[in-house]
């Protein structure tokens, strides 16, 4: 949780009990912390369009990815998410899903380099300040 106030905004931080729902992974860069990523295993993500996120045997949700602002733009989201993508196909998992606030561009569009297509987009989901999420899938 303290990592995810240095990464996140206030409205975007995942209170104790979203973190025990997941299994976090830390990129460490120099014996520090430089970013974290969270899974929940075969979950489909369907919050957004009012659904409890149901069970789906071989789906792999990606809840959060996050890297630390000194960090960011170097190539160390690259690194990860080839690690989230490599951690998939290990483990047998043939999907994985996330969502992100539609003006994260930066992860969109790192998403959609490593083949990543949108699914559907939702109005009004996020929260101060508001926003659309942007629901994306990877087919393994």
């Amino acid at each position: 949780m303290a990592f995810d106030r240095k990464v996140f905004s206030e409205s975007d931080l995942f209170d104790a009990e979203a973190w025990r729902d997941c299994a976090p992974y830390w990129m460490i860069v120099d014996g520090a912390k430089a970013g974290c990523c969270a899974f929940q295993k075969n979950i489909d993500f369907r919050d957004d369009i009012g659904e409890d996120d149901p069970r789906l045997k071989g789906s792999l949700f990606i809840s959060t990815t996050g890297m630390l602002p000194k960090f960011q733009g170097r190539g160390f989201g690259s690194l990860l998410k080839a690690w989230e993508i490599s951690f998939a196909r290990y483990h047998g998992f043939t999907r994985i899903v996330t969502n992100h606030r539609k003006r994260n561009i930066p992860i969109i569009k790192l998403n959609q380099k490593f083949g990543f297509k949108i699914i559907r987009t939702t109005s009004r989901y996020y929260e101060n300040p508001g926003d659309s999420v942007v629901v994306m899938e990877l087919l393994l």
